[in-house]
């Protein structure tokens, strides 16, 4: 009986070759405008609670719920997602999304009591379509074993990074040079549009991994101890996107120059998008564990000095350095799941990656917020200088829960097979893609 898993080595991995795949730009086009939404969402709320209620301590308070919200429903959309599929998730949420974000918009400009903001960020979060994860399940499904998938992770961190540049800069201006309830108004419309174009597109998501009739149990991503390794990484480039937005809105205030925001964290996101460009443009030669830690020492060095910037320029070369420091981590983050965790549980443990991005979002917004109210821009900067010692720690202490495990499937032979040999078949270095195995 003979096995194989083989790839394709007649081409070097590129962006070229990957948009070459059957079907992709069917879904990542459609996938681009239905996520660019989600890049304006945070900021467009921070910006019109701020301007309703005059606080950016409420203001965060309204746009950590939405995160919380988002990051305790998003594994469980994932987890239905892989069950019954992606259209007939997305469909419903959408719609659920475009209502409850509309809602909150209006009760806002009502100056509805803060408590009724915050009840009402609930179901704004609770329904975000996971369209990232989606698209990344998509790649997963299609590149099963091929050395494209990291380039797979890296263009979608630039797919991602993009709508962050877009996403806040067109939110920021549409609330500060159109009206304060524009930046949500049109998230929300961009996302009816976008996600119900993105669902129609059945031909390439992956199939549904509904329970058997043979009994087969259903694999649980969290099941994971790699993955609960990444979520803890990923809270603290979280806890980075929070207190960015909240620090740096303050800091265009004090200032006196609000539109400044949008270029400042444009060139944050900016800094994101280049790296990762660059991520999936290069043959790497150490393994991804390291890559992992190398990117997140580098990024926690840098936020630790976001506190000491005292000029629009100095702050922006800081934020450009932070976002080539994001990178790394978060693309090496999410091509590591395909080693780490069941091909039946993918779309879950993005959702698990994203909602722990949201989480630490959340919370650093929150944190941030109250900071910046009493104390100053500067102080809020100390949020994701915090975070991201404490998530590096973390990375640092359980770095070895981050190794592949080897292939559990048993092959039958006539002929025993050393240990050695399959040992040699998984190592850090052939995480990303599979190396060819032949079993005779």
């Amino acid at each position: 009986m003979t096995s194989a898993v083989t790839t394709d080595k007649s081409a070097r991995p590129g962006y070229g070759q990957l948009l070459r795949t059957p079907g992709a730009l069917g879904f990542v086009l459609p996938g681009f405008a239905a996520r660019l939404p989600f890049g304006m969402l945070t900021i467009g709320i921070l910006l019109l609670v701020q301007h309703t209620t005059g606080s950016y301590g409420s203001a965060g308070i309204v746009a950590a719920v939405t995160g919380i919200s988002m990051a305790l429903s998003a594994p469980l959309m994932g987890i239905f997602t892989d069950r019954f599929g992606q259209s007939a998730v997305l469909i419903p949420v959408v719609l659920t999304h475009t209502a409850a974000v509309s809602g909150l918009a209006v009760l806002a400009l009502m100056d509805a009591p803060l408590l009724v903001l915050a009840l009402a960020a609930i179901p704004t979060g609770a329904s975000v379509p996971q369209v990232g994860p989606m698209v990344r399940a998509r790649w997963a499904a299609k590149l099963q074993g091929s050395r494209l998938m990291p380039t797979a992770a890296a263009f979608e961190s630039v797919t991602d990074e993009f709508t962050f540049v877009v996403g806040p800069v067109l939110a920021t201006a549409l609330c500060t040079g159109v009206h304060p309830a524009a930046g949500l108004f049109t998230e929300a419309t961009l996302t009816l549009l976008g996600g119900l174009l993105f669902a129609a597109q059945r031909a390439t998501q992956p199939k549904p991994h509904a329970p058997s009739a043979s009994g087969e149990k259903r694999a649980f991503a969290l099941s994971s101890p790699g993955l609960r390794v990444l979520i803890f990484a990923f809270l603290g480039i979280g806890a980075v996107f929070g207190g960015m937005q909240v620090s740096l809105a303050a800091f265009a205030n004090e200032i006196g120059n609000p539109g400044a925001n949008g270029l400042l964290y444009g060139i944050f996101a900016a800094g994101n998008m280049i790296a990762g460009i660059a991520m999936g443009a290069i043959t790497w030669k150490i393994g991804p564990r390291r890559r992992l830690i190398v990117g997140y020492i580098g990024l926690t060095a840098v936020a630790s000095v976001l506190w000491a910037a005292n000029s629009a320029i100095l702050l922006g070369a800081l934020g450009l350095v932070v976002g080539l420091c994001i990178a790394p981590a978060l693309i090496t983050g999410f091509t590591m799941v395909e080693q780490l965790v069941p091909a039946n549980a993918r779309t879950e443990a993005f959702t698990w990656l994203t909602g722990s991005i949201a989480f630490g979002q959340a919370i650093a917004v929150t944190l941030a917020g109250r900071l910046t109210d009493a104390h100053g821009s500067s102080y809020g900067f100390l949020v994701p200088a915090a975070a991201t010692v404490l998530a590096l720690t973390t990375l640092l202490v359980l770095r070895g829960k981050l190794a592949p495990k080897a292939p559990s499937r048993i092959v039958k032979s006539s002929a025993p097979i050393a240990p050695k040999v399959i040992r040699n078949t998984v190592n850090e270095r052939g995480m990303g893609h599979r190396v060819p195995v032949t079993v005779d």
